[in-house]
C-alpha cells in the first residue's frame, strides 16, 4: 500500500485572518509573531511589534521579519519609507 505524502495528507495548521495575516489554528496566534519569537529565542516583550520588511503579510521567513521595540518605532519606520518611496509602498510594498 502506498502512503500519501505529508504535504497532501496533513491539514494546514494555519489560516489567513480578515486582515491578511496567517494565524495558528486553535491558539489564533499570529504566525509572524511566533516566528519572530523562534528567531529571537524568547517570547516577545509587551509592546514589541513584528514588521514584515517586504510588506507581504504572508511572508513569515526569518529574514523578512524585524522586531521593533514599540509601535512608535514601527510607525516611524513607515513614515520614513513613505517620505522616501511614497505612502503606498510604505504600507503595501507596491
Amino acid at each position: 500500500m502506498k502512503r500519501k505524502s505529508n504535504s497532501t495528507s496533513r491539514k494546514s495548521s494555519t489560516f489567513v485572518d480578515k486582515k491578511g495575516y496567517k494565524r495558528v489554528k486553535g491558539s489564533k496566534k499570529l504566525v509572524h509573531r511566533w516566528v519572530a519569537e523562534k528567531k529571537l529565542g524568547r517570547e516577545l516583550k509587551p509592546g514589541e511589534v513584528v514588521h514584515h520588511k517586504n510588506r507581504n503579510k504572508q511572508d513569515n521567513s526569518f529574514n523578512n521579519l524585524h522586531v521593533f521595540s514599540s509601535q512608535k518605532a514601527h510607525s516611524e519606520a513607515h513614515r520614513k519609507d513613505a517620505k522616501k518611496y511614497g505612502s503606498k509602498y510604505s504600507y503595501t510594498g507596491k
